[in-house]
């Protein structure tokens, strides 16, 4: 079971949640949260990726503008959440990102694993870090995809997971990713948006979320370790 420690950041300290495997690490990773905060399903990711080898930290980067929150999944708290990320900003992500990374040094190579508004930091923190990662349904990507040529390339690589029943993210969003960036895995899904939230039975599509880890791990045994 993990731990609350306290991440110092240089935009200020900011609480993350820390879990570590039961052996020896095989690399660590900063898990970025959605827009409701590093809550309960957040860190059960962590400690999911902790079980599979990592030692991991999942940052809770609202700390910055409002310490402790957690939000719920209801129609109010996307409005709240959306108020707090536009608060923070991505730079000060991409602070709070690299602060995690320099914390999971020891381990050795260390990576990224984000959803949505997090799988937007993950793209970014490769682009601009140099750390690969993994970016689930990141409905902010576009916005930087459309300032880069076709055949771009990365300081670090990426894998992106999508939902073909996303209404948030378009067919021709997922495609700019292929365009822009060809080479790096683009996979979709049957499925919704945050389809590996299984915190939310509604929107949960097990066998995607199933097959979305799968590849993960091995894309981050590739990257890592």
């Amino acid at each position: 079971m993990g731990e609350w420690i306290t991440l110092e950041t240089a935009r200020g300290p900011v609480a993350a949640w820390q879990a570590k495997p039961a052996g020896a690490p095989r690399g660590g990773l900063v898990i970025i949260q959605e827009i409701f905060g590093a809550n309960a399903h957040i860190r059960s990711v962590a400690e999911r990726y902790a079980e599979a080898g990592y030692a991991t930290l999942a940052p809770a980067f609202f700390d910055l503008v409002e310490p402790g929150v957690e939000l719920p999944y209801d129609p109010s708290a996307h409005d709240r959440g959306r108020e707090l990320i536009g608060k923070l900003g991505f730079d000060a992500a991409l602070d709070v990102v690299s602060a995690a990374a320099a914390a999971l040094a020891w381990v050795g190579k260390v990576g990224t694993v984000g959803y949505c508004w997090g799988g937007t930091v993950a793209f970014l923190s490769a682009l601009r870090l140099g750390l690969p990662g993994v970016s689930y349904y990141g409905s902010r990507n576009r916005l930087f995809l459309e300032e880069m040529p076709s055949g771009s390339t990365l300081p670090a690589p990426v894998m992106f997971h999508f939902g073909e029943q996303d209404a948030s993210i378009p067919p021709e969003a997922v495609q700019l990713h292929r365009d822009r960036l060809p080479g790096l895995p683009v996979f979709t899904y049957p499925a919704g948006h945050a389809f590996n939230r299984d915190a939310s039975p509604d929107i949960h599509d097990a066998p995607s979320a199933d097959l979305a880890l799968s590849r993960s791990l091995a894309f981050l045994a590739e990257q890592i370790g």
